[in-house]
């Protein structure tokens, strides 16, 4: 299985956001959202959430995601 990273807190920092904002704005749970970002490693998440992520920060899912691991 293949571990992935979200690239949330370099898309937000870049936007001057913080990690409540981003998540504000992209109406999902700041608690999910932050634990993405602190878990570093993923290999599971929501994918509903993934794309709403992608779309408040106006990036791709691919662009969104660094793979780590295959």
């Amino acid at each position: 299985m293949g571990l992935v990273r979200l690239r949330i807190r370099e898309l937000a920092n870049a936007r001057g956001w913080t990690l409540k904002e981003a998540a504000d704005r992209a109406g999902v749970n700041y608690s999910t959202l932050k634990s993405y970002v602190q878990r570093g490693a993923l290999n599971t998440v929501d994918l509903s959430t993934v794309y709403k992520i992608a779309q408040v920060f106006e990036v791709s899912i691919e662009d969104l995601m660094e793979i780590l691991e295959d």
